[in-house]
């Protein structure tokens, strides 16, 4: 019997533990400098909460199950859902509440590039009015995210529900709601199908000239500037919005932005601003995505509140930045901040341990051979993991004269230090000739 793992998932292997790691240190960074408090929602929710978001055919699309209770149950498919749920149930938070969240979660859909049935997401959202500020601020942080992430090429698409919404009904006079997210969900297939297999697959549900009107008018795309004279001539009140978030970013130095009328993002609670951020160097798709969605806090109960959010795809950030070499090690990273303690006797065994665990409860990473391998085996131990620095001790040496051998791996050189048998005394001397 085969014992393996289910179609999408993944074990992460160290060194993709420690590039998730980094972009987490990075988010929680970023987070404290914007004043989000930070928290992880529930990874289970009742699956008629996820449906509040996006209806029944969601069941396709995640891992649901009854439990013991006979409640019908959810893996979280986001953390966007869970993180409004808290928010609309506590009352006493203080308006704009502002939260971010990283974690893992769960889809029922095809595996793809950067991207597993389970894979990470950070996510920042702010509830309250709806604000131009509040709009902007979520997009500075993602470029200024991104920016400390060291990833370049960025480019943020900005567009506005409302402006395509306003477009379909006031100049072609459509006005069924249905009909409308019909046309929307078209427009977000296009990146991915072309537009001539949209026009085919929407061919019975929405007249062909209308969809193709609205396809051309949603492939605009250029700088503020550039679109201007078209769109007021269009006499759009929305283009007021786009005017306002363009002059905002350009108030906070955010410059790495385009306006996009393409970006619709598909999910129907969108009612605003939509964004995503792409690097303009790779084919991975969007980063980041998000959008003001004051529609889920009024299915949630809380109308007078709305909301305004991002998340990002952590896996596929990751992929981004190997792409960019961001995690490609120079000659001095190959090393990690390790010290590693050999010994060649068996009998100072015992001083080992309390060394290793005198200097690992002052923070200094440690580790040491617990096989009783030989002194040769454990020299080669400790270059294998890359220590930068390997303490030895001898038996001999210990006992006759109390020294001790720091050997830097980088520079290949030995220090000696002569100690009685204090360990404050020992490590002052160890750091004072290069032990960290």
């Amino acid at each position: 019997m085969k014992f393996q793992l289910p179609r999408g998932m993944r074990d992460l292997e160290p060194d993709e533990y420690k590039d998730i790691n980094v972009i987490r240190n990075a988010f929680i960074e970023s987070a404290r400098i914007f004043n989000f408090m930070l928290m992880e929602p529930s990874p289970l929710e009742l699956l008629s909460t996820l449906e509040a978001k996006s209806g029944p055919s969601i069941t396709k699309e995640i891992y649901n199950f009854v439990d013991k209770g006979n409640r019908n149950i959810a893996l979280r498919f986001d953390l966007t859902i869970g993180l409004t749920r808290y928010f609309v149930s506590r009352r006493d938070l203080k308006i704009p509440t502002k939260i971010a969240s990283f974690g893992g979660v769960w889809r029922y859909d095809e595996p793809q590039a950067g991207r597993y049935r389970f894979f990470h997401q950070w996510d920042i959202e702010i509830y309250g009015p709806s604000t131009i500020e509040s709009d902007t601020e979520i997009i500075e942080f993602t470029s200024i995210f991104l920016q400390k992430l060291g990833l370049r090429n960025i480019l943020i698409d900005i567009s506005s529900r409302n402006l395509i919404e306003e477009y379909i009904k006031n100049i072609l006079k459509i006005s069924n709601d249905e009909e409308l997210f019909e046309i929307f969900r078209a427009i977000d297939k296009i990146p991915k199908k072309g537009k001539d297999n949209v026009l085919i697959e929407y061919d019975e549900r929405i007249d062909s000239k209308v969809l193709e009107k609205v396809i051309n008018f949603a492939e605009k795309k250029g700088s503020f500037k550039e679109l201007d004279g078209a769109m007021k001539s269009l006499k759009l009140k929305s283009w007021e919005e786009i005017e306002k978030i363009n002059r905002s970013l350009s108030n906070k130095g955010i410059h790495n932005i385009r306006i996009n009328l393409g970006i619709v993002r598909g999910l129907d609670y969108y009612s605003g601003l939509v964004f995503e951020a792409i690097d303009t160097g790779n084919n991975l798709g969007s980063l980041v995505g998000g959008g003001r969605y004051n529609k889920l806090t009024d299915a949630f109960g809380r109308k007078e509140a709305g909301a305004i959010g991002a998340a990002g795809g952590v896996e596929r950030i990751v992929l981004a930045m190997k792409q960019q070499g961001i995690f490609k090690k120079d000659q001095n990273d190959e090393f990690e901040d390790l010290n590693y303690v050999v010994y060649d006797s068996i009998e100072i065994f015992d001083y080992v341990e309390r060394l290793a665990s005198y200097l690992r409860r002052n923070n200094f990473p440690v580790d040491y051979d617990l096989l009783g391998r030989s002194f040769s085996k454990q020299i080669a131990e400790a270059e294998n993991k890359k220590s930068k620095k390997i303490i030895i001790l001898g038996k001999e040496n210990l006992e006759k004269s109390g020294e001790v051998i720091l050997r830097d791996t980088l520079q290949k050189i030995d220090k000696k230090v002569n100690i009685t048998k204090d360990f404050d005394e020992l490590v002052n001397e160890l750091v004072e000739i290069g032990l960290r």
